[in-house]
């Protein structure tokens, strides 16, 4: 199976022709893909290789996807899952460690995110994602849905779920 064209984001050259309009959706969507997924996650590591996962699934399914109306959405919501799956991952691995009793041997990733940043980690997954979609990229309710795979209704549940959570956890933080 092919890999995608390996891009060199610094100076837009590709030196590969052989799929320009996936090329250009790469280039647009990557650093959207890895702002996404950190927010998600909490760490810069692993969004960059789950947004690179999720765009080779692209790649690797393009002649379908390059079709669609909003390509970018369906990208989105495989690096939402990703994200997802890897941060309950992550949360087994702690969990698994401190069942071990050794907590000297945890190693903490320093954020590098703000205050907010760090509220919004604390969130549910959905509740997370809404957030990060809403506020990284300003999406929609109906985007966020799309992305989310739910209906608005739900969308807007996780978002103003979301928005209290953070609002209380932001309050407390302050006083």
């Amino acid at each position: 199976m092919t890999e995608p064209p390996v891009v060199d984001l610094r100076n837009g050259s590709d030196g590969n022709s052989e799929n320009p309009d996936y090329d250009r959706f790469y280039r647009r969507e990557l650093p959207a893909m890895v702002a996404l997924a950190a927010a998600i996650t909490g760490s810069t590591v692993a969004a960059e290789d789950l947004a690179q996962e999720a765009l080779i699934r692209a790649y690797r399914r393009w002649d379908e996807i390059g079709g669609y109306d909003k390509p970018g959405a369906w990208v989105r919501r495989v690096t939402v899952n990703l994200a997802l799956s890897t941060r309950r991952r992550m949360g087994a691995e702690v969990r698994a460690r401190l069942r071990l009793a050794r907590p000297t041997t945890l190693q903490t990733h320093p954020s590098e995110h703000d205050d907010v940043w760090a509220a919004v980690a604390t969130l549910p997954g959905r509740q997370r994602a809404a957030v990060a979609l809403h506020y990284l990229e300003d999406r929609s309710v109906a985007d966020i849905a799309q992305i989310l795979d739910c209906s608005e209704s739900t969308a807007r549940v996780h978002l103003h779920r979301g928005r209290n959570t953070l609002a209380s956890l932001l309050e407390g933080a302050q006083s």
